[in-house]
């Protein structure tokens, strides 16, 4: 099948590869004629665990193929996936003018038989938003659909090529068609193709990041109490987490979530709650809380140092939301280094993958450690931020040889209590009892 992709972020640049490596040919479309230019030669703009080979390959076998003409990538397209961004405006609802002005863009060069097909996540009636506009400006009834994305970063290639569901709105069972054969090849397995109205798929999208959410800020919001009580979260959640009703799926307490997606579809489902006059209070709350929580470190730490963070030297293990990924939009690290920085602190930072995005954000005013061990020398405290598994299992010696002062405070409890209690270091962790 022919595809055109229009964006290539992060969703568009995996959906026309991973389109592309099952037999399609696919253009991948941007006005950012730099990054068509490094696609081109083979440079991916993000890290993404097996992206860049699958990039090169399919570039290689004349699959796949990166340009800024619009026009020519629409004209020849049997299917035209709309991946731009829609980031939160300043009422937390999702600002499409990025989507509309590429709506315009495509009209006059679809195929009258060509399906448009929405992959950004957008607002509940966009889809009919997009076939008004598309009637307006083409004077015919155009193809429209949702088909949400559920990628997970650092683990977008196995989700979309393994997908536990692919969820599509349709107006016809002819479109519902179209993209039934399109996602053969990764259905293989079994899993589900979940055909329902645009309305339906797009509210799927926003519900299924809002569940996830809220699991999140409720764990977080329990392990801060758990502190409180003598109570360890991590037995609470054992104890919880084998229930068949609740799982131990985003069960694991931290500093908070981050990334382009929760923070803002938790928001626009918020906005658009608001708009139909319902107040959202569990929508709020999980934001709410996900925003405290984010603080909890830092208050940690200058709660350990009496309220003065000048003059300390605090190293910091981990910037990108998460781990395998560089992505540092809404990150708790930056969170952190605001809070630090503000206090005064003289801050080193690591991390495997986000450092470059860290120092277009901060320039020199951090210091940026060649490694994780590095970052430790003469350091007053750590920092752990992300849970990569290079910060698993550290050489617990050199580390209390390079520090100043044996001083862990562990974002997302990757170390066992009674472990550094043993090797004689000062531990916070989240939800669980301070080891002094």
């Amino acid at each position: 099948m022919r595809i055109a992709v229009v964006g290539t972020g992060y969703v568009g640049l995996v959906t026309g590869t991973c389109f592309a490596d099952s037999g399609n040919t696919v253009t991948c479309l941007d006005i950012n004629a730099d990054k068509i230019a490094r696609l081109g030669r083979g440079e991916i703009p993000i890290y993404e665990p097996g992206l860049e080979e699958l990039v090169i390959r399919n570039s290689k076998a004349g699959r796949l193929r990166f340009s800024t003409d619009t026009a020519a990538g629409v004209r020849a397209a049997q299917v035209v996936f709309l991946a731009v961004g829609t980031p939160p405006s300043a009422d937390g609802s999702a600002d499409l003018t990025a989507l509309w002005k590429v709506v315009d863009a495509i009209a006059p060069h679809l195929d009258p038989q060509a399906v448009v097909v929405t992959k950004s996540t957008v607002p509940v009636g966009t889809c009919a938003g997009i076939e008004r506009r598309l009637k307006e400006r083409t004077g015919r009834d155009c193809h429209v659909a949702s088909n949400p994305e559920f990628l997970k970063e650092g683990a977008a290639i196995e989700d979309f090529q393994k997908p536990d569901r692919v969820v599509v709105g349709v107006r016809s069972a002819a479109v519902g068609e179209t993209l039934r054969s399109l996602y053969l090849p990764f259905l293989r397995t079994e899993h589900p193709f979940l055909v329902m109205s645009p309305e339906s798929s797009e509210m799927t999208k926003y519900v299924a990041n809002a569940l996830l959410a809220t699991k999140i800020s409720f764990i977080n919001e329990v392990a801060n109490l758990c502190e409180r009580m003598e109570a360890d979260i991590d037995d609470v959640r054992r104890g919880i987490g084998h229930d068949s009703r609740i799982g131990f799926a985003f069960l694991f307490p931290g500093v908070g979530y981050g990334g382009s997606c929760f923070p803002k579809d938790v928001q626009a489902l918020a906005a658009m709650a608001r708009d139909k006059g319902i107040e959202p209070r569990i929508l709020s709350a999980v934001h709410e809380t996900n925003l405290a929580q984010k603080q909890v470190l830092g208050a940690k730490i200058s709660t350990h140092f009496g309220g003065t963070l000048a003059g300390r030297r605090i190293a910091v293990w981990g910037l990108a939301f998460k781990p395998r990924t560089d992505d540092v939009r809404d990150a708790p690290a930056i969170d952190l280094l605001d809070h630090l920085l503000a206090g005064g602190a003289d801050v080193t930072v690591y991390d495997p993958e986000a450092m470059e995005n860290v120092r277009a954000i901060y320039g020199d005013k951090v210091t940026f450690a060649a490694g994780p061990l590095d970052a430790l020398d003469a350091a007053d405290c750590l920092a752990i931020v992300t849970e990569w598994g290079d910060f698993r299992r550290p050489d617990f010696d050199e580390m209390a040889g390079r520090m100043r002062a044996r001083v862990i405070f562990d974002g997302r409890n990757l170390f066992s209590p009674s472990e550094m209690r043993s090797r004689g270091f000062v531990y916070h962790s989240i939800g669980r009892a301070t080891v002094t």
